[in-house]
């Protein structure tokens, strides 16, 4: 018996034409908001700039790629024909389905991880089963042609896949009405109530992001900081130009006598650390008798347009120290620095290494990188045009929009971060799910211009840290005179700062190095509470070859990493004091955490 033949509809029940008509009028009116919402900084003379840069670096690279297949035609005929068979292949295929003829293999299958194509219709109905098919086909064959061009540096060649997969990514036929089953079952069942609400939602964005979409990824209603989120006890007890310094209420009757400084990055804000009582490091660790200090950024504007590295280090990290033996009386601590954070920590050990400055005793680096070799997808970004690019960006207002720097991170995993939250918040219509890790996500921290500038260029470009030739403050650093203990956290899935790249930073440090590996990834990696422990992590000495050769003869734990730490930090010092009540001593109390800082928005 035949398969009848396929209706792309047929699943999906007739709409009401007159509320579809409505609904297309409301949607018409919609999109009208957006398209001003869109439009109206160009006409207020609000120039968003940038955007013609990006597109040219996108159409040169992958200019690029075309002119390395052009200068050999033979190949390149090699390339279309096989794109041709392919297509070929499929056409046969679909055919003999429609003709109820059984059908062996499909000629592209999705990943399994690929959630896009998830509802049965995309299988079970011929005509979406090309679309889809059709769409492997063509976006696996750009990628093939990047990583098959003869000729490419390999800067130009990771950009080029880059750049293929965010075209690709933006085509999928996922992301459009017509071309997606489910989408399409919804327009029919709501008669189009559901693009009205989503458009509705796409100009609220436009306008929030003042003409660029502000992504929609959570709902920002449902979460505070200071209500909800970063809510673990504690006193702002310092406060200059870049900092406020929270020091956190004891929740033992005594604790460790060597007080904890943690040192998060300032293109995030802190409480990634403390997003609830059941996820939070910061209140974790004070459960374990830890006196806790936390940096909190300020969010910049265009005065600290020339606050850079040095600043971060004198006003933020040393700035700290002095205020936590005014407090605690204790000239010892021990450090912690996530990712960025963890940059500028290192950086800031060599300083002290360099000025014979003892009062850091141990340091411990969630997700850093201080050798940039390996530095991942984020390198895409970093050329000498781009970077001239953006600091030409910064030198019109003194600081980047935090927004061009969550945008950066979600174009790295956009089938996970981008397009799914286009699909259900703008065509499906639906309020995205309350998620606190990605309100964080969007709750966006500006970069000063010289800050900026010299991270970009220092670390992603020139590499100097490692190389022993990064100066600060007229003193050239040099890591192999950090000798003191080291606890070097890398994630194994790691995209911003891979585990390979933390690995071989470990080696630059002139002291122990405790390197371990978690699951999962740069957040999920890190905020992975013993109570609930949800990935497993990998401990050894560094020793010596790849990161592949350490994992092979690593041990292996279950469960969180947080106790492993722990332990490691009281076997160095492990006296303990009765607990010290912020804002008892000589540094008073300013205000309640998580302080003023955290919740300045951009």
């Amino acid at each position: 018996m035949s398969e009848p033949r396929p209706d792309i509809a047929r699943d999906a029940p007739a709409p009401d034409f007159e509320a579809l008509s409505r609904n297309l009028a409301l949607f018409v009116q919609g999109a009208s908001k957006a398209t001003a919402a869109y439009l109206r900084p160009a006409v207020e003379g609000q120039k968003t700039p940038g955007i013609a840069d990006e597109v040219g670096e996108i159409v040169k690279t992958l200019g690029v790629v075309a002119e390395r297949w052009m200068v050999d035609p033979q190949r390149t005929l090699e390339a279309q024909t096989r794109l041709g068979t392919q297509f070929l292949d499929l056409w046969a295929s679909t055919l003999k389905r429609m003709q109820g003829e059984e059908v062996a293999e499909p000629v592209a299958q999705p990943a399994p991880q690929d959630k896009r194509f998830a509802d049965p219709e995309w299988s079970k109905n011929a005509a979406f089963d090309f679309v889809k098919q059709a769409y492997l086909v063509t976006s696996r064959w750009a990628e093939a042609m990047v990583d098959e061009a003869d000729g490419l540096d390999e800067h130009t060649r990771a950009k080029a896949r880059f750049y293929v997969r965010q075209v690709s990514s933006a085509l999928s036929p996922s992301n459009f009405v017509a071309t997606n089953p489910e989408l399409l079952r919804d327009t029919m069942r709501e008669s189009g109530a559901n693009l009205v609400r989503g458009v509705n939602m796409l100009a609220e964005d436009i306008e929030a992001g003042r003409g660029e979409i502000k992504l929609r990824q959570t709902d920002p209603g449902r979460f505070k900081v200071g209500e909800n989120l970063a809510v673990t006890p504690g006193k702002v007890v310092f406060r200059n130009d870049l900092i406020e310094l929270i020091q956190y209420a004891p929740a033992t009757e005594t604790v460790l006598k060597r007080p904890l400084l943690i040192v998060p990055p300032w293109i995030n804000k802190f409480y990634i650390l403390d997003l609830n009582p059941e996820k939070s490091f910061i209140r974790w660790a004070v459960e374990q008798g830890l006196t806790v200090f936390c940096l909190s950024w300020v969010n910049p504007d265009e005065r600290q347009a020339e606050k850079g590295f040095d600043a971060y280090m004198h006003e933020g990290v040393l700035a700290a120290l002095d205020a936590i033996e005014a407090a605690t009386g204790e000239r010892k601590v021990t450090a912690i620095g996530y990712c960025v954070g963890g940059t500028l920590l290192a950086v800031t050990l060599a300083y002290m290494a360099a000025q014979a400055d003892d009062r850091i005793d141990s340091a411990t680096f969630f997700t850093t990188q201080v050798d940039f070799t390996h530095a991942g997808d984020l390198k895409v970004f970093v050329d000498e045009p781009q970077v001239q690019a953006v600091e030409a960006i910064m030198k019109t207002r003194g600081y980047l929009e935090g927004a061009r720097m969550a945008n950066a991170f979600n174009m790295l995993r956009p089938n996970d971060l981008i397009w799914p939250y286009v699909v259900n918040v703008y065509l499906k219509g639906k309020a995205p799910f309350p998620f606190d890790l990605l309100f964080w996500n969007s709750d966006a921290t500006r970069m000063p211009a010289a800050n900026h500038s010299f991270y970009l260029r220092n670390c992603y470009l020139e590499n100097k840290l490692s190389k022993g030739e990064m100066v600060v403050s007229n003193v050239r650093l040099d890591l192999g005179q950090v000798t003191i203990p080291i606890f070097n956290l890398a994630t194994r899935d790691d995209h911003i700062a891979p585990a390979k790249s933390v690995h071989l930073g470990s080696r630059a440090f002139g002291g122990p190095v405790d390197f371990v590996v978690a699951g999962s990834g740069h957040i999920a990696g890190v905020v992975n509470p013993p109570a609930k422990p949800k990935y497993g992590f990998w401990t050894g000495e560094v020793g010596e070859g790849s990161l592949e050769d350490w994992l092979g003869r690593a041990e292996q734990h279950d469960g969180s990493w947080w106790p492993y730490w722990f332990n490691w930090i009281e076997r160095q010092a492990p006296e303990r004091v009765p607990a010290r009540e912020p804002g008892s001593g000589v540094l008073p109390a300013l205000c309640d955490a998580p302080g003023t800082y955290v919740r300045m928005a951009c």
